[in-house]
């Protein structure tokens, strides 16, 4: 039996961080599905390596979960960690061979793995090239009930560091990216009971960050089975400023894209950012190869995010890219690596490199039927 802990004062609450009158360790909301998540991406110039991690706490489920993955040679390497979630949220930055370190706030954070058992292990260090972007707040409702309500905010930097698989050491020195920080409600952990269906298996998300030598583009869009936007942001960060400028939130978003056929992600993709004085930037995006979401836990089988796998679990595995069947409902999420070219309002050209994260479930406008069927050329 696990003991009932009766004092809840922790070390966070000595610092003037409180968003209630409750201690640090309690949660606003008695919601199982709320949640405090850090994700990473990193990737080289060539394309030639790619790697992203994601660490996750659920106070109210009393777990935290983490990953590392990392695609090389045309394989993908996963690590996931889960544990009891410790109850001083300062603390809650590690799990098993998997920690983050918050180095210089809203700029330089730390990851370490260290799993030899596993052929995995990392000393990465992100540094911004650009302020962070928060997001415009995430809500929906499924009926009565509250389905996302959270905010996250997205930054973009560079690498250095290296990573071991199998004893081969690889160098990310220049290697670009982007992370993100998200923290609310949002479904994780077990399936429980929702009573009467009140709206059919759907959902509809493109995330794309790109980073350019002298900016970095933002787009995102949530969207019903309808075609109907319910989440957008679109921003252009400057980058390499000494003083740091705060980026470009934009007017408004739109994109033009063309599936590849068998599959439920495109096969070309274009976005505009529209600025506040109505001039047009365009992002093309070229896509290499896909990173399966599930190497971090998004929609897996096994090691799904927030779900109690006892007091320490560490596991891994590795496969071959890309998969045989991209539109099970373990394989859709994706992240494609892509090659981009920015065009400016005032003629400007840069060519960079970045990604386009793709969730698509249930019909869409677009071309898509079903709720996991592959699109068919018409």
């Amino acid at each position: 039996m696990v003991a009932t802990v009766t004092c809840m004062l922790t070390s966070s609450d000595d610092f003037p961080l409180h968003q209630s009158a409750l201690p640090m360790a309690y949660s606003v909301t008695s919601d199982a599905n709320h949640y405090d998540r850090y994700f990473f991406n990193g990737y080289s110039p060539s394309g030639d390596t790619y790697f992203a991690v994601a660490l996750g706490l659920y106070p109210n489920r009393h777990v935290i979960d983490g990953a590392f993955s990392v695609i090389h040679n045309g394989q993908q390497f996963n690590l996931f960690a889960s544990g009891r979630a410790p109850i001083d949220r300062r603390d809650a930055t590690a799990v098993g061979p998997l920690r983050i370190d918050v180095v210089t706030p809203l700029h330089r954070l730390r990851v370490s793995v260290d799993s030899p058992e596993h052929g995995l292990a990392a000393e990465l260090e992100f540094i911004s090239r650009s302020p962070a972007i928060e997001e415009p707040h995430f809500y929906l409702r499924a009926g009565n009930k509250t389905f996302l309500d959270y905010t996250r905010m997205t930054q973009f930097g560079g690498w250095t560091g290296w990573i071991e698989i199998d004893g081969n050491r690889i160098d990310v020195d220049g290697c670009m990216g982007s992370r993100d920080r998200s923290w609310g409600v949002r479904p994780v952990g077990e399936a429980s009971p929702v009573g009467a269906p009140v709206m059919e298996p759907q959902f509809f998300w493109l995330w794309a960050p790109v980073n350019f030598p002298s900016l970095s583009t933002h787009f995102d869009t949530n969207e019903f089975g309808d075609g109907r936007r319910w989440h957008q942001v679109g921003a252009i960060a400057r980058c390499g400023s000494s003083d740091r400028v705060e980026p470009e939130m934009m007017h408004s978003i739109d994109y033009r894209l063309t599936w590849r056929a068998g599959t439920r992600w495109v096969e070309s993709f274009e976005y505009d950012l529209i600025d506040e004085a109505g001039e047009t930037h365009t992002v093309q995006l070229r896509p290499r190869y896909e990173f399966q979401m599930k190497g971090l836990g998004y929609g897996h089988a096994q090691y799904g995010h927030g779900c109690w796998k006892g007091e320490s679990l560490v596991a891994s595995e590795r496969y071959s890219l890309p998969v045989d069947d991209p539109c099970s409902r373990e394989n859709v999420h994706i992240q494609a690596l892509c090659d981009a070219t920015y065009r400016g309002p005032n003629g400007q050209v840069e060519t960079g490199v970045g990604i386009l994260e793709q969730l698509v479930i249930g019909p869409h406008p677009t071309g898509l039927r079903g709720i996991l069927d592959p699109y068919q050329t018409p």
